[in-house]
């Protein structure tokens, strides 16, 4: 893995003439060490590369990050699921930033589709986390407005920490006593059947919550951003063509002008591109 993004005209420099800065010298915009090298990179290095914004002089608020993937001609899925549209460097990426977060935040759909587990606890990150304040593993928080889960599968009965289940105040009661005997904390983020995201945020956060990812599927994330409360997206480009009528990574309403966001860095590992950009 190499950084493409930002570059600076040292690096570029050294780049093109095969060599390496001194040892010690101060290479602007690499925060990590060594990171211009196509090489395979630390946790560690993948840790800084993707850290949460520090909090700001009011203290911590909600940011919420969404991590998805791509095809070249636009496909977020193949065949219904996105591994196959993935790669080694991506799932590595893909853990670091479940390892960054307090809650990974996710919709019913992709939770059926992509048999979502519980959460591990990493060990390479055990000491990053405790330092953050932040349990062994981050919480799954599931954006549901009928409940049609299944609550005996692991991510309700075995999670190292309760899974949480956002829904509207207008949600069945007998499915939120279901979801509440499998052992999971409902969170009302809505006043009708539905979720608000932007009361889903807020919800979250007052849960202690402010690390937010977000893992889709497409029509969440579309709901996210035309509520605009997507702080961040971190967009993996797989070199793939599918065709096909597959997914975009967001759906649903359109916004009435579209939201800019800046590149704040770019990765690439064997034609795959790692973007992160944040709100402008």
């Amino acid at each position: 893995m190499r950084r493409l993004f930002p570059v600076t005209d040292e690096t570029a420099a050294h780049a093109t003439a095969g060599t390496r800065p001194a040892p010690g010298a101060q290479v602007p915009g690499a925060e990590v060490p060594g990171a211009h090298e196509d090489r395979e990179w630390t946790l560690a290095e993948l840790a800084a590369a993707y850290a949460y914004p520090e909090p700001g002089t009011e203290g911590a608020g909600p940011w919420l990050r969404a991590n998805m993937v791509s095809t070249l001609d636009g496909a977020a899925q193949h065949d219904g699921r996105s591994q196959p549209i993935s790669s080694a460097a991506d799932m590595r990426i893909f853990g670091t930033l479940r390892a960054l977060a307090d809650v990974v935040v996710v919709g019913a759909e992709t939770v059926r589709r992509e048999g979502y587990r519980p959460a591990r606890a990493r060990e390479d990150f055990t000491a990053l986390r405790e330092s953050a304040g932040q349990g062994p593993a981050p919480a799954i928080a599931v954006v549901t407005a009928s409940l049609d889960l299944d609550f005996s599968l692991p991510l309700f009965t075995s999670p190292l920490v309760p899974t949480l289940v956002l829904t509207g105040a207008a949600a069945p009661p007998e499915r939120v006593a279901a979801a509440e005997r499998a052992g999971a904390r409902v969170l009302t983020a809505g006043d009708g059947a539905g979720v608000d995201p932007a009361r889903a945020v807020r919800a979250l956060a007052d849960a202690g919550h402010t690390r937010l990812l977000t893992e889709g599927g497409p029509r969440l994330l579309g709901q996210m951003v035309a509520a605009d409360v997507l702080d961040e997206l971190c967009l993996t480009v797989s070199p793939m063509l599918t065709a096909g009528d597959a997914q975009r990574i967001a759906g649903g309403p359109t916004v009435a002008v579209p939201h800019r966001f800046t590149l704040s860095c770019l990765l690439e590992e064997d034609g795959f591109l790692f973007s992160r950009y944040r709100r402008a």
